[in-house]
């Protein structure tokens, strides 16, 4: 994490949660600890290739799957809080959508049942005779 970063949140944080700290270190601290973790993982299963991970790779990953997930790539402009569309659409050309989309189909009957799948991570559909029908892809 950046020293620029870690001044845009500590005012943030001391306002929430004035007696509190979240972190105890200082970014310098933090990054040297992942490097030399990540060079030991790195030798110990003997894949060079982990090495290359970065905090941003995360951050990558994370963008890419919820875009795979959603197709949503306005939810994910917001999710990674770019100001830019075009800073987001970098992470579309990077997802292959399957042909054949597979989902799991739920359908609530009541209330409780509609809460239920929602928190599951289900998404509304459309209403079908008094019913909710949702769905979730597998």
């Amino acid at each position: 994490m950046s020293e620029k970063l870690t001044a845009m949140i500590t005012p943030l944080v001391r306002k929430a949660l004035p007696e509190k700290r979240i972190w105890d270190v200082r970014s310098e601290s933090m990054s040297s600890t992942f490097s030399k973790r990540r060079k030991a993982i790195a030798e110990k299963l003997g894949n060079p290739k982990l090495r290359k991970i970065t905090f941003k790779t995360f951050r990558h990953w994370k963008a890419t799957t919820k875009y795979h997930k959603t197709k949503d790539i306005l939810y994910v402009k917001e999710l990674l809080g770019h100001k830019n569309i075009k800073n987001t659409l970098i992470y579309t050309h990077l997802v292959e959508f399957e042909e054949n989309d597979q989902f799991v189909v739920k359908v609530a009957k009541t209330l409780d049942e509609f809460t239920e799948f929602l928190e599951l991570g289900f998404n509304y559909v459309s209403d079908y005779e008094g019913m909710k029908v949702l769905r979730k892809r597998k």
